[in-house]
């Protein structure tokens, strides 16, 4: 195991010299600084377990140094020395969060004691992160309802990227749950005690896009009557999660990539620059490469985000996967209504499996939501929409127990619904397959709806 690092601060060159030399032959790795100026620039650069620290020094005193160190890293353990007569220093410093003090003169093995037990504590810390890391990991994907091959390949390459900074292209169908996948990555990660941010780039206005995403100054543009934090800088140390990033413009395109590969924002009407760590996960619906080629998307920023690609396969693709989501869907649906839970028949389930769910899961959940709301005691065909009980064949208007066979409005109704499903409900589309009005489509959907 590596040695901890202990950095000591102290102005008095004789001290200095002392706690070193108690440190080192403890085992310790020392750092030392004269003042709190020459702590502060050495600090950042080490990964210092503990800051021991005068408070009285010449300039920057103990108190102030342990305030920028707490800016740097809040769990940052500091001790601080003091002399017996300004022990009300020392409890100041108790206050604002140091970890103990010890007033000179010291017995040595108290102050080494002091230091044991601050490293101590700092182990636990850590042990504790990772705990927290291994649950957030287990329960990380129980948001996302699935058996099938294809989800769980997805979940063995989501442990494998989450902990890396690598940049992560999350490819799919509307509704195929995007964002669940990137707040997967997000709890997966070492970043997950940090804040996830989502912003839908196609959702906001392009003039407004770049404030949202890097914030602007007070008075940049009409309307700017305050500064404003962008989604970089409220992200930083976290995950910022880009959905529709297709629709981007190319102006902004540019400044995405910097703040990509320089890790440095800009807000609208600023001057200077500001440093972020923000992990980007992308998602989009529509093929980006093709995109580069016509020009459209940049291609630096293409392969800057694609570093890794998730391709979520379309609910009509893992079909085993509807009777658990469908499940799950109902008793969502029941929590939310404060009602009894109902199951769903086995017809209602067939017609769930069968039918091709152009919206995918989100179709899915508003479909069962709904057969919810209209059904009696269990979710049956008849509380399904017309087309989805079409779609499994199933003859939920018989009249007839002695003929099998559909009349002609009924084969008319189902060939039209099934025309409609399988143009993703574009209805101008439908009516030109179809041959008739779009007004006459209307009419028969509606009378439909009526049966």
């Amino acid at each position: 195991m590596s040695k901890p690092n202990i950095l000591v601060v102290e102005d008095e060159e004789l001290m200095r010299s002392i706690l070193r030399q108690l440190l080192e032959e403890e085992g310790y790795h020392v750092f030392t600084a004269s003042s709190a100026e020459t702590a502060l620039e050495i600090f950042p650069t080490v990964d210092v377990d503990v800051t021991l620290t005068d408070i009285k020094m010449s300039g920057m005193d103990g108190l102030e140094l342990l305030s920028q160190i707490k800016a740097i890293d809040e769990e940052a353990i500091v001790i601080v020395m003091t002399a017996y007569s300004s022990v009300d220093s020392a409890i100041a410093a108790l206050r604002r969060g140091v970890y103990d003090y010890i007033t000179k003169p010291f017995v040595n093995e108290d102050l080494l004691k002091t230091v044991r037990n601050a490293l101590r504590t700092k182990d636990l810390a850590k042990e504790n992160r990772a705990l927290r890391h291994e649950l957030n990991k287990k329960y990380s994907f129980s948001e996302i309802i699935g058996t099938s091959d294809a989800l769980q390949r997805i979940f063995k390459l989501v442990e494998k990227v989450a902990d890396t900074n690598a940049g992560i292209l999350i490819q799919g169908e509307s509704g195929t749950g995007k964002e669940l996948i990137a707040r997967s990555i997000h709890n997966n990660s070492l970043r997950t005690d940090q804040v996830f941010q989502a912003v839908n780039c196609a959702a906001i206005n392009e003039n407004l896009l770049e404030s949202e995403l890097f914030g602007h100054e007070k008075g940049s543009f009409t309307g700017a009557v305050n500064e404003k934090k962008g989604l970089f800088e409220v992200a930083d140390g976290g995950t910022l999660f880009l959905d529709e990033i297709g629709e981007l413009d190319v102006s902004l395109q540019a400044k995405l990539l910097r703040a990509l590969q320089e890790k440095q924002i800009r807000r609208v009407g600023a001057t200077r620059e500001i440093n972020t760590d923000v992990r980007v996960v992308a998602a989009t619906n529509r093929d980006l490469l093709s995109m580069t080629k016509e020009g459209s998307f940049r291609e630096d920023l293409f392969y800057r985000l694609n570093v890794v690609e998730i391709s979520l396969p379309p609910l009509r693709e893992r079909r085993e996967d509807i009777p658990l989501l469908a499940k799950h869907f109902s008793y969502k649906t029941a929590r939310a209504q404060n009602a009894p839970e109902k199951t769903i028949t086995r017809e209602a389930m067939t017609a769930l499996v069968k039918y091709k769910w152009q919206g995918n899961v989100r179709e899915l959940e508003n479909a069962v939501e709904r057969a919810f709301i209209l059904s009696g005691d269990e979710i049956d065909p008849e509380s399904l929409p017309p087309k989805i009980r079409l779609a499994s064949q199933y003859n939920y208007e018989e009249r007839n127990s002695e003929s099998k066979r559909p009349t002609l409005e009924e084969m008319e109704k189902r060939y039209i619904l099934e025309i409609l499903n399988s143009v993703g409900e574009d209805k101008a589309q439908a009516a030109a397959i179809l041959g008739i009005d779009l007004s006459t489509l209307y009419r028969k959907l509606k009378r439909y709806e009526e049966i």
